[in-house]
């Protein structure tokens, strides 16, 4: 994903073992490139913390750390996660089909 030093953000960890080594949200099991990946494909902030285990407080800090880094990722994620702050020249090649998360359809699955 881009050419971003995860290990620079404190948001983020990559633990091997863990989703394959993948750059994960901190405390979770959520691939940071599954979240650009939602939002590139059109999900809201809000959709995206509803569909992962994530909070508000990790996306704004995981925009925050992109938004002053050298690499980039899509004008249309960026402009949904920080739409004051949108940086200039910012473009990442993500895969044309988005991951989405399946806990709320399980969820629907037990309970009915």
């Amino acid at each position: 994903m881009a050419n971003l030093d995860w290990s620079q953000c404190p948001a983020v960890e990559s633990i091997p073992g863990k989703v394959s080594g993948a750059w994960v949200l901190r405390g979770t099991r959520t691939p940071v490139k599954v979240l650009f990946e939602n939002l590139e494909a059109g999900m809201s902030i809000e959709e995206v913390i509803e569909q992962f285990p994530v909070t508000r407080e990790q996306i704004d800090s995981l925009m925050a750390f992109v938004a002053r880094s050298d690499g980039s990722i899509k004008d249309t994620a960026m402009e949904r996660a920080l739409p004051q702050q949108r940086p200039s020249a910012f473009s990442l090649h993500l895969s044309s089909k988005p991951f989405k998360h399946r806990r709320s359809e399980r969820v629907a699955r037990v309970s009915r």
